[in-house]
């Protein structure tokens, strides 16, 4: 026989009573934890995560029951059925068509999502105010097989030393696997092209100090054993997981900020729904100043200048992506037949 089902519960997060039906549905199996679990986990995590998601439209990564059951990314936020506090912002996909995503605009728009069964919060990197000029440069740090977190921790200290010479800070979080992510705050001044122009600019230099570990290859063949940049993160609808969202993997792990000095000794699996919220309140939030000013990329799209003038132009965008001017051919090098041999 199996046991009584949990009553709903309505719960009070900044101001809004937020309903919690079906608290004990396992959401993560290996550990047990419940939906109240990650409902509770995300409201423990309130400073941290509203100053990463705070007015930016968000895709939800949803698992209605548990991350071994169905999941889907929703971009769209239902018009019916949605308490009348929820907040939107209408973005644009790169085929033009457009949607008005969750833009959580308080900790009540997590809890909401948390109850529809959101696991992982994909911000873009806009605020509501301007959605078509991102405010903040991810770089993504993704090691390739043959390396792991210790590399990727490794390239981002050799990125930490490129933002000191700029005079730029950056701030470093684990992806909540083997990847590191380190983003900056910039002025809304420049396009989803422009940023990523900059992005691949940034990640080139990086290359160019260490061809032994770094790699901007957009092709899996010609990456090798190095830790990949992800310049396309930077691309128009293009997301990665916020700083203190949960990831859908067995540990229930969590992308988590560090500071610099301790990255190069973090174990990324430490970082949980159970151990992050104590985390926060002992130590504090490591991005809690990432606010306090915006830079200007122009020095980075000087650098892209450079690069173009010694024949280092564009490189390919995502296949989900309509052909963009000035874009190399989207054709894997080894079947390339136009390609010199």
């Amino acid at each position: 026989m199996g046991g009584t089902k949990a009553a709903a519960e309505q719960i009070e997060v900044a101001g809004q009573s937020v309903r919690l039906s079906s608290p004990d549905r396992v959401i993560f199996p290996e550990r047990g934890f419940t939906k109240a679990d990650v409902f509770h986990y995300y409201v423990s995590v309130g400073d941290g995560i509203m100053r990463a998601l705070g007015d930016r439209p968000t895709t939800l990564q949803r698992f209605p029951d548990g991350i071994e059951g169905e999941m889907f990314f929703q971009k769209r936020v239902p018009t019916r059925g949605v308490p009348p506090w929820v907040q939107t912002a209408e973005i644009s996909f790169p085929s033009g068509r457009k949607a008005a995503e969750l833009c959580p605009a308080d900790l009540a728009h997590v809890a909401w999502a948390a109850q529809m069964g959101t696991v992982v919060f994909h911000p873009w990197p806009v605020r509501a105010a301007d959605v078509d000029q991102p405010d903040e440069l991810r770089v993504d740090l993704d090691p390739q097989p043959g390396t792991d977190f210790a590399h990727a921790a490794t390239a981002a200290a050799e990125l930490r030393a490129i933002l000191d010479e700029l005079g730029v800070p950056g701030w470093p979080k684990t992806s909540g696997g083997r990847g590191v992510h380190v983003y900056l705050r910039i002025q809304p001044r420049w396009t989803f092209v422009e940023v990523r122009r900059a992005t691949i600019a940034l990640a080139r230099e990086l290359a160019r100090r260490r061809p032994d570990l770094v790699t901007t290859a957009w092709w899996k063949e010609e990456r090798g054993e190095r830790v990949f940049v992800d310049y396309n993160q930077m691309a128009r609808d293009r997301t990665i997981a916020c700083a203190y969202s949960l990831r859908a993997n067995a540990r229930a792990t969590v992308s988590t900020p560090v500071t610099w000095d301790e990255l190069p000794d973090v174990d990324p699996d430490d970082f949980d729904l159970r151990t992050v919220p104590q985390r926060l309140t002992q130590r504090g939030d490591p991005h809690a100043g990432i606010d306090d000013a915006a830079w200007d990329i122009t020095p980075l799209l000087e650098w892209a200048e450079r690069d173009a003038a010694a024949g280092e132009g564009d490189l390919p965008y995502p296949p989900d992506h309509p052909k963009m001017p000035g874009e190399p051919k989207r054709v894997q090098p080894s079947k390339d037949r136009d390609r010199p041999r």
